[in-house]
Formats: structure tokens, sequence, C-alpha cells
């Protein structure tokens, strides 16, 4: 039997931070060609980003279609003197598991396949299991899970469901269901006005002032309440800048950045119509010119109630106790690429020291988690 936590510190011995793999994704194939799965390595490169490894893997023929989603690759672990362990040594101290994708996601990966096994114990597959593994989600998702879909898109691949084992709960495992992802909206804002002296503004046309003005004028309203399966929408400035080392010199460009992260109370388009007005209805107040450079990573979805979330709550209820909560917060994942496939949730360890110096996981989550995904697979192929 796959012991998961074994398999989770194969992985994490192999140094695969992003985009090299370093022979992580070999060894999961190692793991899963003896239950009966066919391997289909797919290696993309090109189109700016660097050659990256993937694998698809499959047991059946027929559906329902199952999917197990997730990377192989993790962050880099930073500097090493704040590691009590070595990122990559993958040491057991004290019932915990240490190392660099401990939680982000390497366990989660050691628990698919250990839930395929002891499902597959129970008797012949009713369905089809898939692995979509990348190792390109920490880095710039060019040639990782976006290419995969072309491929499948290519030979007509479809599948009903996916789960993916990104770090999810909050205090024990289990305790909630990603169920969606808020879309993401990077903008850089360009502001040019007039360059002179301070001593004479009036002379001037001062694009701080018109950025500042800008800013006050995005933040002093939310964007929305939040919907029914969204919180409220977000919008950050992560950057205000002018390059100008000179304090009586009144420059002739600043310049900003912010993301939104936004609701399915709003769409790519409807953004970018409020942001425009904004940037227009300044313009038009400070004689400067205000103009704006988009980037979508990802729009607003979710999954909604229905016999797939009911399944899911059921399964994870009758090991954990406990309902889990259903959030669509936090970061993005591939998930963003994955929904136009098929219905999406993400389900996996707690998120505490995922990224973080000394990432760990107790070996008791690793069990129960492998206990989840199992109740999962019986009752989806029941």
């Amino acid at each position: 039997m796959i012991d998961p936590v074994h398999l989770a510190q194969a992985l994490i011995r192999r140094p695969s931070v992003t985009p090299d793999d370093e022979g992580a994704l070999g060894l999961l194939a190692g793991a899963l060609e003896p239950l009966g799965f066919a391997i289909t390595a797919l290696p993309f490169a090109g189109d700016g980003g660097p050659r990256t490894e993937n694998l698809y893997a499959r047991i059946g023929s027929e559906g329902p279609v199952f999917c197990f989603a997730g990377h192989t690759d993790v962050v880099p672990p930073g500097d090493l003197t704040f590691w009590k362990h070595d990122p990559f040594d993958a040491v057991i101290e004290n019932g915990i598991l240490y190392g660099r994708g401990a939680v982000d996601m390497k366990s989660s990966i050691a628990c698919f396949a250990a839930a395929v096994e002891r499902h597959l114990a129970k008797g012949p597959l009713k369905g089809s299991i898939v692995f979509l593994i990348t190792g390109d989600e920490e880095g710039d998702a060019i040639n990782g899970t976006p290419k995969m879909l072309r491929w499948l898109k290519d030979k007509a691949i479809t599948f009903d469901h996916c789960l993916i084992g990104e770090p999810s709960s909050q205090v024990t495992v289990g305790d909630g269901l990603k169920v969606g992802r808020r879309g993401s909206l990077n903008t850089r804002v360009t502001v040019e006005g007039v360059q002179g002296h301070v001593a004479w503004p009036g002379k001037a046309k001062n694009p701080v002032h018109a950025l500042a003005e800008f800013v006050t004028r995005l933040t002093a309203t939310p964007l929305d309440s939040g919907t029914a399966l969204f919180d409220p929408s977000t919008l950050v400035f992560t950057s205000v800048d002018t390059g100008n080392p000179t304090c009586n010199l009144i420059p002739a460009k600043a310049t900003g950045a912010f993301n939104i992260r936004f609701s399915d109370a709003h769409s790519f388009e409807s953004l970018k119509t409020h942001l425009n007005t904004a940037a227009k209805a300044v313009s038009d107040a400070t004689g400067c010119t205000v103009s704006l450079d988009f980037n979508l990573s990802g729009v607003a979805d979710a999954v909604g109630p229905g016999p797939f979330m009911d399944l899911l709550d059921r399964a994870v209820a009758r090991v954990t106790g406990t309902t889990p909560a259903h959030s669509t917060g936090g970061g993005t994942s591939d998930g963003r690429f994955i929904k136009d496939l098929c219905p999406v949730v993400e389900l996996g360890l707690v998120n505490a020291t995922m990224h973080q110096s000394d990432e760990c996981v107790p070996l008791a989550d690793i069990a129960r988690l492998t206990d989840i995904y199992t109740a999962i697979l019986n009752d989806y192929f029941e």
C-alpha cells in the first residue's frame, strides 16, 4: 500500500523549485503505474516561458471522469538560516513533516495517490480517475496547465469534475472548501503632466497631485458589497512612483500600480469602463493625461450549490464530523484555467505555513486528508 507520508517525503526531497522538475513527476508516475494508470508525459516549451514538465495519468476508459489536479513545483526556500531543517530533507520531528512543498502541495498529491489505491482495493473502478499535474503553477503558468488543457481539447478529452489539492483548510483539515476564485486584474497607471519648478507650481501640471486624486477617487467607494458566493471586491494600490530624486522639481510623469480582486458582480469589461471613467474624470479636472494598462489574470467563477457540492460536504463531514465552510477568498490557482473544462473545487491541508520558512504539516493531517479523499472517491463512484 502507498504510504502517503513516505511518498510526500520522497516528493519533497526532489528540489523542484519552479520551473525545475528534478524528477518529481517521474517519482509520482512510478507510484501510479503499478495501480494501472497510463502515464503520458507532457513537456512544453516556448511562448516566452521556460520548458515545463507536466503529467497526465489516467485509469479507466468510461465515465464519469474524476480529476485530481495540482502541481509538484514549489516556491524557492529563501534564506536557509530561517529554516529549522534543510527544506528538501523532508525531516519528521515530533510527528511533523518539514519541507518546502509539505503543505503546498506535495503532501496533497501523495494523499491523492494513496486514496486512489484504497478506492481501487474496494473493487472494479466504475468510471475513470485522472491526474493532471503541472510543474509550472508557482511560475508564469505558460507551459503548464493551460497547454495541457489545449492538448486535452485537441484529443477531445473531457472531465466531469475536478478536485485540486491546494491548501484550502484554515484551522483543521477539511474545515474549508474553496469553491471558486475571485477575478484578478492588475493595472498600471501613468500620469503625464508638465514639469516645473516647485516655486511656480502654476506654470506646471503636477502629475503627483493628479495621481493622488486618482487613488482617492478609486478607493473612496467600495466596488461592491459582495454577492452570494463572494466577499466584497477589493482594490489595493501597490506602487506609487515618480523616479524623482529632486525636492525642488515637479516631475513630468508619475506612475502607480494596483490590483483588483473582484467578485462575480463584475466582468473585465465593466471594470475597464469604471477605471477608464475615473481616469478621464481626473484628466479633465487636472489637465494631466491619465492612461491605464490592464493585465487580466483571471475572472470570477464559482461552483454553486448542487449534487457535487453536497457529495463533497457529506464525505468531508463523515471523516471530520463537521461540514466544511465554502469560500472564494485567498489567492488564485490553476483552477482558473480548469474551470473552463469542468466544475473545480479546492480541498487540501491547513494553509498556515505555505510559502513560509519551516513549511510543515502534522502527519495526522496527512492521514486525515487521505481519509477525506478516499471518502470522496468512494461516494463519487458509488
